[in-house]
């Protein structure tokens, strides 16, 4: 049953996804706080690509695996962070991700958020 709550999930992040931007959730599980899931993933940025504006129903804890990523959280300036590097969303924050660099980025996050909601929800301008 988890195999196929993972692979939902999978094919809806994937429909739902920027050129450039890939997010392959690695497991999914029920926490023992209920109503609260954990859900780790690794999102890919190709050179130039970015993650735009979005939220999330819970935090995002995030840990830079390879490449550079400019972290834009509202309300904050702009963290460009390497391989080695982590970061911390609250909860609901608007935020987006970018890949300036030549390399492919990528990022390991796990998710601590609210059950049965969509892990990503995109912000427009107002």
């Amino acid at each position: 049953m988890i195999v196929t709550i993972v692979l939902a999930g999978v094919v809806a992040g994937a429909s739902a996804q920027q050129a450039g931007f890939k997010r392959t959730v690695l497991q999914q599980g029920d926490l023992s706080i209920g109503g609260r899931e954990a859900v780790t993933a690794v999102a890919e940025l190709q050179p130039g690509a970015s993650a735009p504006r979005h939220t999330h129903p819970g935090e995002e804890i995030g840990y830079v695996l390879d490449g550079t990523v400019v972290v834009e959280l509202e309300g904050k300036p702009a963290m460009t962070l390497g391989a080695g590097q982590t970061f911390f969303i609250p909860a609901g924050a608007v935020h987006g991700a970018r890949n300036n660099g030549s390399a492919v980025a990528r990022i390991l996050a796990t998710y601590i958020v609210e059950k049965g909601k969509p892990l990503a929800t995109p912000v427009t301008d107002r």
